[in-house]
Order: structure tokens, then sequence, then C-alpha cells
């Protein structure tokens, strides 16, 4: 008997200010900007014809609203478990303005004080790689920039702090899965912004 060897499509949630801006969106609950919700139903234009046996999405409204305007919001599950990184006082600071006051600062690395360290991150991201391999076909997960990039990390078996090479996009599509069996987890597609526009 072959095992499935399933699929797990990441979308990152749209625009937002902080995005823009580049500041650190942890648990602040901000809208999509007016082109963070026209990119996310290009998105939903690419995710079109996917054969999906679960969808689950952060419940913060940028992920949230990004998987309703793709098309999935009456599908999706909430998944505590999505939430963006927990930046603690460094919420809603740009790295240059951290980088002031501690120079060597890599979130990766150190974490956030009064925040998640990039252990706690893995954990939850292990709970969700637990969850969707356990998924029979095609899952597609509704998140944020850095926690995805520690889920791409945990999900080849690698330390968190790996998550710092992973760059991704707001309303960017990516895709994990396996070469030839479950125990070579692999990168398919990462970073995958060609619906995007202006």
């Amino acid at each position: 008997m072959s095992e499935s060897l399933g699929v797990v499509y990441l979308a990152r949630h749209g625009e937002t200010a902080w995005s823009l801006s580049g500041q650190h969106t942890g648990l602040t609950d901000l809208p999509l900007t007016e082109r963070g919700e026209r990119n996310a139903r290009r998105l939903g234009e690419r995710l079109k014809g996917l054969n999906l046996a679960k969808v689950f999405t952060s419940p913060l409204q940028r992920a949230s609203r990004t998987c309703t305007l793709a098309g999935f919001g009456g599908e999706a599950q909430v998944d505590r478990d999505l939430l963006e990184w927990n930046y603690g006082q460094y919420e809603g600071q740009r790295t240059a303005d951290i980088r002031i006051v501690r120079p060597d600062w890599q979130l990766f690395r150190d974490g956030c004080p009064g925040g998640e360290s990039p252990d706690q991150v893995a954990a939850r991201a292990d709970r969700v790689v637990g969850r969707v391999r356990a998924v029979e076909g095609d899952v597609l997960l509704f998140s944020s920039g850095h926690f995805l990039r520690v889920l791409a990390a945990r999900w080849l078996g690698m330390e968190p702090s790996a998550g710092r090479h992973f760059l991704l996009s707001t309303a960017s599509l990516s895709a994990l899965g396996y070469e030839h069996t479950r125990s070579q987890p692999v990168i398919q597609l990462w970073n995958d912004i060609h619906h995007v526009g202006p």
C-alpha cells in the first residue's frame, strides 16, 4: 500500500499598513489595506482548482480576511497555533529601531522580550505540522510571515532559527511536500507572487 503524500500550501496574508511600513505585527489585529484585499482576491484566483482536504486559518483578521477573499472562508477552520509570532515589547517596532537599542538582535535567534522565544514558536509550528501530516490529502494554511518561515524550517526538521533564510512576501503562495516518502520533506514552491499586482 502506498502512502499519501499530500501537499501543504502556505498562504501569507495580504498587505497591512504595518507590513508596508516594516513594523512587527504579532497579535495586533490590523485589517488589510485596499491593495492587500485586491491581492487576496488574486491569490484566490491562483488557488482555483485545488482539491483540498482541509483549510486552516489564523484567527487574526489579516489572515482570516485573506482566506475569505481568496474564497475559502466557508470551509476554513480557525487554528490558534497559526497566530503570528508574539513580539512582546517589540510589537509595532521596526527592526532598524530595535537595533538602535540592541544592535545584534536577530528575531529567529533571540525572540522578543515579553513575547515568544523561537522555541515557543517552533512548538506551535510542530503542532501544526503534526496535524497537517495526519490529513489525507492536500491542506491550505493562511497565516503570517514569520510564523510560516518557522513552520517551513520545522517541516524540514531544521531548527527554528533556519526560518531566517525563507523570506515571504505578502499574499505569497508556498508549498511544502515530500520527494519520495514522508521521510523526505521538501519545499516544492516558495514565495510565489506572480499573481500579486500593484
